[in-house]
This record gives structure tokens, C-alpha cells and sequence, in this order.
């Protein structure tokens, strides 16, 4: 099956059936993508699929095929922070980091979407938990990363 991932062509032979986290992680070795609870409650696989943000875990990766699929990976460009990623460090929002690259792939679709969220847009795009509790720090560096004009 051809994917379209991080903007290349790749072949992947694997059941159809298959989670596209699986197939990102253990066939592709792209670990970015974190596994959390596998039912897509937590968001720790949450990868961007024609922009959107996708759980990973419960995907099929035929469902997948033609595609544009972006991992973490593929977040920044050429050793260049992407503005979500800079504001992460300068809220200083990861604590242990498990959930952060979910978090990343989640706030970078709202972005796309809504260049200038409101706080109520951000709760209701960020529905990854963060066993961190670092919801504030989330919210912060994504207003940082909209830009002056971010509605508080």
C-alpha cells in the first residue's frame, strides 16, 4: 500500500487493517508517534491526515491510502523550530513529554483551521490528555504560537 507521509511516497506491505500507528511505528520507525491508551481517548497518537487531527491508534491505515498523513517528524522544516514547537518551550509546557507530540499534531490542525482561536476553541480542539495537568501552559503556548491578535 502506498502512503503519502511527511510529504514522501512511501510503501508499506501490511494487513489493511492495520493501525496507522503500528504502521508508523513498527514498520516505518517513525516513534514520534507515542501509543497511550490504544481506544483514542488520551490523543498520545494524534498525527495531522489531510490536516486534521487523527488518532492514530484506532485508524486503519487503508483508510489512510492517498493521504497526506504528518507525523511529528515532520513538524518543523529543515532543523527549524515550527512557531507551535518554540512556543512550547518558551511556556515551558512539557513536564514528562509523553503526550507532548499529540499535543503538537492537535494544536498545529487548529492552527491550520482557526489561525486566531479562542480559548474556547482551544478546549475544543485539545482533547489530549496530559497526565501532567499542563492545560494552562498548553493554552498559553498556543496563543504565543497564533501570534499578537490571539483572542485571550
Amino acid at each position: 500500500m502506498e502512503l503519502q507521509i511527511n510529504g514522501k511516497p512511501v510503501q508499506a506491505d501490511v494487513d489493511p487493517n492495520m493501525p496507522l500507528l503500528w504502521v508508523l511505528r513498527d514498520v516505518l520507525n517513525l516513534t514520534g508517534t507515542k501509543f497511550g491508551c490504544g481506544v483514542a481517548a488520551c490523543g498520545a497518537c494524534t498525527v495531522r491526515v489531510d490536516g486534521q487531527a487523527v488518532r492514530s491508534c484506532v485508524t486503519p491505515v487503508s483508510t489512510v491510502a492517498g493521504k497526506r498523513i504528518q507525523t511529528i517528524e515532520a513538524l518543523g522544516a529543515s532543523g527549524k523550530l515550527h512557531a507551535l514547537q518554540a512556543a512550547w518551550i518558551a511556556e515551558q509546557v512539557p513536564q514528562c513529554g509523553y503526550c507532548q507530540s499529540g499535543m503538537l499534531m492537535a494544536a498545529a490542525a487548529l492552527l491550520d483551521r482557526k489561525p486566531r482561536p479562542t480559548d474556547a476553541d482551544i478546549d475544543e480542539a485539545m482533547t489530549n490528555i496530559c497526565r501532567c495537568g499542563t492545560y494552562q501552559r498548553v493554552r498559553a503556548a498556543i496563543r504565543r504560537a497564533a501570534g499578537p491578535g490571539a483572542a485571550a
